[in-house]
């Protein structure tokens, strides 16, 4: 496959304000080691887990030792599959310990079967989902590796819908969230997967939120965006959204027809450099 070009404009300059801006009156920050030294070469393995008693899910450290940040990874209504595991792995390789709670209890479809997977999305409640993101929550708080002022949560697809409920229901909880074509976060009336809208819940939200979606995503419409961020502005919430050029729904998934590698890996960089900036801690010197 041919590289294409990577249009991401003003959402790229957005993003690179945000990491960039550490000084408060004058005063340098610097990201405050609590780490040892991470090998490349280290070996990082997750494992599948009891969140709780009623709760499977995975979870993954970075190799070294201290206290780690940590990101709640929020699956697509496939379910807990090996590619929603991999961004766990991927995340811990950056420095971040990551837990993916399996909402399906140990359901996945195949990315074939997306009737299956429609199915079983509608069937879900969100007060339901939101109390197995609680457990995720005290989960990572009680581990001794957790750094629990540090963690965030990153979602895809339903997941994305999620990362933006969390925000808003565990606002002391978390420090920073991640939405990734999260349809719905503005469902209108009636819709087919009966989606409420979630724009009623901003008000409640405290940590800053990045937005990203596919200029070529046929199952959330432009339109959508902009009352999402209207919303936002309104409740005046820190938040980024990006929009990338050429790239659809699941751009993110190399397992998906709409996968798109060059704005996979400019996702990525963002994704990274928003949780470094959010969840890491920071002490200042002059």
């Amino acid at each position: 496959m041919k590289r294409r070009d990577i249009l991401i404009g003003a959402s790229s300059i957005a993003t690179a304000a945000v990491i960039a801006d550490t000084k408060l009156s004058g005063a340098k920050s610097e990201v405050q080691t609590t780490t040892t030294p991470i090998s490349k070469s280290a070996a990082i393995t997750g494992k599948n887990i009891q969140i709780s008693k009623d709760l499977p899910g995975y979870y993954v450290t970075p190799a070294g030792t201290g206290k780690f940040p940590a990101v709640v990874v929020l699956m697509e209504a496939f379910g807990l599959n090996q590619w929603c595991k991999s961004i766990c792995d991927r995340l811990a390789k950056s420095g971040f310990a990551a837990i993916a709670p399996d909402f399906y209890r140990g359901k996945t479809y195949a990315y074939t079967d997306v009737a299956g997977a429609i199915t079983k999305l509608k069937s879900l409640n969100d007060d339901a989902i939101m109390t197995d993101v609680g457990k995720s929550l005290d989960f990572l708080a009680g581990k001794s590796e957790v750094n629990a002022n540090g963690i965030g949560v990153i979602g895809f697809c339903m997941g994305g819908r999620y990362a933006f409920l969390t925000n808003a229901v565990y606002p002391t909880k978390i420090k920073a969230a991640i939405s990734f074509y999260g349809g719905g976060i503005d469902a209108n009336p009636g819709n087919p997967l009966g989606q409420k809208s979630l724009l009623d819940r901003v008000s409640t939200m405290q940590s800053p939120i990045m937005l990203m979606y596919g200029s070529e995503d046929q199952l959330i419409a432009a339109d959508e965006h902009g009352r999402v961020a209207a919303a936002l502005s309104t409740a005046k919430k820190r938040y980024i959204l990006n929009l990338f050029p050429k790239a659809g729904h699941g751009f993110m998934s190399d397992r998906r027809e709409n996968y798109s590698p060059e704005a996979e890996a400019e996702a990525w960089m963002m994704t990274t450099g928003f949780f470094s900036q959010n969840l890491k801690p920071k002490k200042l010197k002059s």
